[in-house]
């Protein structure tokens, strides 16, 4: 792992918010499904010498359709050329089976340049398939309640990071992101973001809980729901979401973890009639990104597949660079690719 004290007390915090979530995610499988265990995947970047990282992929398949809770930290103590010392992170998405249990987003990093200074990135966000006022209030109400004065800045930078320009709309209903923040004092900062972290984790603990136990069953009608919004989902993460993207590009050893997020099936026609929607050069992206998906109308997006998507992105940029600044952003444009360079 990295060198620096910072970086390593920043890897022993997303190492205790992984354990945490998992462990409540383990609890949910034991008293509602089929009680099988999350499981641990290595990766490393560069066989190890600049990092690497460790994810946890949800194996119950009667409660969740994809979920993965990713570690990594990547550092480059051999190398002083580059503008980065080290990247560790935490980010977790949760799909569940059931459509009435919103899937879930967190992410926590803290970024360290060479010269030592640094800054955190925290995200939380609900991603309902269908409306539930309920689940709503209680997240907005865990957010606010853990961030505070921050509350309102969170809200407004996550509004704008996660609309969807052509569709009018947020992927979500309830986020919070904090882009660059950075108080000067370490240690009270870490401290928040533990906080910040253990609040979202049981926040949507407890609704997925209430939605599993409440809505025992669902119609093909709600399945059909959370296939649509799933699609938006891969739709997002794929054309928008700037820290997957920045992660495709920067290297090509960790595709499956980084593409973690994706649902495990989408729905290809619905994907395919927002192409017309789409500004030039994006609309290129998205029918290179329906191409790499399989043939029909509800598609899995497999490990194979995955890794089409990871490299339809990755040719894209190559191909338009200038279309990174059309990516999503909070309050500043991090240059998360260049300080890799």
């Amino acid at each position: 792992m990295a060198n620096s004290a910072r970086a390593k007390e920043a890897y022993g915090l997303v190492e205790e918010l992984q354990e945490y979530f998992v462990s409540k995610l383990n609890d949910v499988s034991h008293a509602l499904g089929e009680d099988k265990a999350c499981e641990a995947v290595e990766w490393l970047r560069d066989e190890g010498r600049h990092g690497g990282g460790v994810r946890y992929e949800t194996r119950d398949s009667t409660i969740f359709n994809r979920g993965s809770v990713n570690i990594s930290q990547v550092h480059y103590d051999d190398d002083e050329s580059k503008k980065l010392s080290s990247a560790t992170a935490i980010s977790t998405i949760i799909h569940p089976e059931n459509p009435h249990a919103p899937s879930m987003h967190m992410h926590i990093s803290w970024t360290q340049m060479r010269d030592g200074s640094g800054y955190w990135r925290l995200m939380g966000d609900l991603n309902p398939s269908l409306k539930n006022d309920v689940f709503k209030r209680d997240f907005d109400m865990a957010l606010e309640k853990v961030t505070d004065a921050l509350y309102d800045e969170g809200v407004a930078q996550a509004e704008r990071y996660f609309y969807i320009p052509v569709l009018g709309r947020t992927r979500g209903v309830s986020h919070f992101y904090l882009e660059g923040y950075n108080t000067g004092d370490f240690e009270s900062d870490i401290a928040f973001a533990r906080k910040f972290g253990k609040a979202v984790i049981d926040a949507y603990i407890g609704i997925t809980l209430q939605a599993l136990q409440y809505y025992r069953t669902f119609t093909a009608e709600e399945k059909a729901a959370q296939l649509d919004y799933h699609t938006l989902y891969l739709f997002q993460v794929l054309t928008l979401d700037r820290g997957t993207t920045s992660g495709l590009l920067v290297h090509d050893q960790n595709d499956v973890g980084i593409m973690g997020s994706i649902p495990a099936h989408v729905n290809r026609p619905l994907l395919y009639s927002w192409l017309e929607k789409m500004p030039k050069p994006q609309d290129r992206l998205l029918l290179s990104l329906i191409e790499a998906l399989p043939e029909g109308d509800r598609v899995l997006v497999d490990e194979r597949v995955k890794k089409r998507l990871a490299n339809a992105v990755r040719e894209h940029y190559k191909k338009f660079p200038e279309a990174i600044s059309m990516q999503a952003s909070g309050k500043i444009i991090p240059p998360t690719v260049d300080n890799h360079k």
